[in-house]
């Protein structure tokens, strides 16, 4: 079964997504410590109704380090991650949002889409419930890759501050 809608709380740092009418999955997540908005250069998590744009990493490994949207062939280890402290770690799967409403999520300078806006994973040293992205929705790698298996492109996913 595929989910036909997300939900996201800001304020649960809590993801759910639901197919015919049920929960199907919930998982604990991420999302930015510079609050709920949409402006770009805010660092926030836009809130309103979204869709994935495109699922990126089919294939990849548990753990696949992306930047730019392309896999580089490294795996995520703590060891890595002392390496390269400055990285903001996007992980095993990537599903890219599109805002729904234009002026408020789509286009001009709340472009969600053009803020490059993910539901990703993040390095296993992340803690979940508390936000601390600079503006996706981090997960742990292992949820986010149940989660690419049941979102198609397309599913709506909904961000509310509360």
């Amino acid at each position: 079964m595929q989910l036909d809608h997300i939900h996201i709380s800001i304020a649960a740092q809590q993801l759910t997504g639901y197919g015919a009418g049920r929960v199907l999955c919930r998982y604990p997540v991420s999302t930015a410590l510079s609050g709920a908005g949409e402006r770009s250069g805010s660092g926030c998590t836009p809130r309103g109704e979204h869709r994935v744009r495109a699922r990126i990493g089919e294939g990849q490994p548990l753990g696949a380090v992306y930047i730019g949207r392309r896999p580089t062939g490294e795996i995520w280890s703590p060891a890595l991650a002392a390496a390269h402290p400055q990285r903001d770690w996007i992980l095993t799967r990537i599903l890219w949002l599109c805002g729904n409403t234009p002026g408020f999520n789509r286009g001009g300078e709340v472009d969600s889409q053009r803020r490059y806006i993910y539901l990703h994973g993040t390095g296993d040293d992340q803690p979940m419930g508390q936000p601390l992205s600079h503006g996706c929705v981090r997960l742990r790698n292992a949820d986010i890759l149940e989660l690419f298996d049941l979102t198609p492109a397309g599913c709506t996913v909904q961000i509310d501050a509360d």
